[in-house]
């Protein structure tokens, strides 16, 4: 373990150097910019906290211990885990915001190691349908558009906006899933002409070039992506300023927390960052090594509950809402919406 973590630290450090010189790429972006609030950012990262429940049964009849703080007035409609591909998202109606809540569960504890390592290598390797130029991360994409997730979470969109009507969207997602909301959300916005999509992530890592990005900030320009400290993954995949179009490039806004010691005491910044998405002043300001800081924001715990988190708990309170689909899992509670045309 030793030996990795300064393996680690030597290419991050090379990486940092490389990408401080050289011209820097901008993100096309309005003037105008997305509010950071604070208070539904802590909800919200309950909500990505939640996500990472085993327990299914806990977790779709929202009594899971992480559900019963900010957030205990939700209303599940929607669980779905794709078992092949360890990845689960849920749907619901967050009556206090008046709005639909999607979040996406990021990289289980036991794996997170090897998959930042990984991310250290990953090339830009697929064009994003429709935008010239634009690249994407191959594997991220493929994990919403190409898997169960996308399918459950349309339909359900679907019905909840034919019964509540114009009601609002927010995406989430932390790690991993903070990639998968990402193009959830553009893809609702896009696809579906979906309005009122609001996206809000907690250390997720690039997932496109310089080109994709401004794409991106242009469909969902009410987006934030909240950094912490040294966290490790937000300088993943790297980024070199020096190959514009071939690098990858995070959208904006950024809003990072930095630790602090005020009078003796721990306190927590908030830095609203520019909008190029690469703000050199905030987390690319520190070498970014930590997976502490990548596991802990606003003081919730971001992984799973359990060791070997990709098997599943569910018992028989939940079985009449159990849909199999192709051998996932979906809980969906049976609403029913007029006049609704599914894709």
């Amino acid at each position: 373990m030793a030996r990795w973590l300064w393996l680690m630290l030597l290419v991050l450090t090379g990486l940092y150097v490389a990408a401080s010189g050289g011209r820097e790429v901008h993100v096309k972006h309005e003037d105008s910019a997305p509010l950071y609030n604070r208070t539904l950012a802590k909800i919200l990262v309950e909500y990505a906290s939640a996500v990472y429940i085993t327990d299914l049964t806990a977790l779709f009849t929202w009594t899971c211990s992480r559900c019963n703080d900010l957030t205990k007035d939700f209303e599940m409609i929607e669980l779905i885990v794709d078992i092949q591909n360890c990845l689960q998202a849920f749907v619901g109606v967050a009556h206090d915001l008046n709005s639909v809540i999607i979040s996406f569960r990021g990289t289980t504890e036991n794996s997170i190691k090897n998959w930042v390592q990984d991310l250290f290598w990953k090339l830009l390797d697929l064009n994003y349908p429709g935008v010239k130029d634009a690249k994407v991360h191959r594997g991220f994409y493929s994990a919403y558009h190409n898997t169960t997730l996308r399918r459950g979470i349309i339909s359900s969109v679907k019905v909840i906006k034919e019964l509540y009507g114009s009601i609002p969207v927010i995406v989430t997602g932390h790690s991993l899933g903070g990639a998968l909301a990402s193009f959830c959300a553009l893809d609702l916005t896009v696809n579906f002409g979906f309005q009122d999509i609001q996206l809000m992530t907690f250390g997720q890592p690039r997932i496109g070039n310089t080109i994709f990005a401004s794409y991106f900030n242009k469909h969902v320009p009410d987006t934030i992506r909240v950094t912490h400290g040294n966290d490790i993954v937000p300088h993943l995949p790297p980024y070199y300023s020096y190959l514009r179009k071939r690098t990858y490039h995070h959208f904006p806004r950024e809003v990072w927390l930095c630790d602090i010691i005020v009078d003796g005491q721990e306190d927590v910044e908030e830095k609203i960052c520019d909008g190029s998405g690469e703000d050199p002043s905030c987390s690319r300001s520190v070498y970014g090594t930590s997976i502490k800081d990548h596991l802990d924001y606003y003081g919730m715990d971001l992984e799973a509950d359990t060791w070997g988190s990709c098997r599943v708990v569910m018992d028989s309170r939940v079985s009449q809402y159990h849909v199999d689909y192709n051998g996932d899992i979906i809980l969906s509670r049976d609403l029913i919406a007029p006049n609704l045309q599914m894709y």
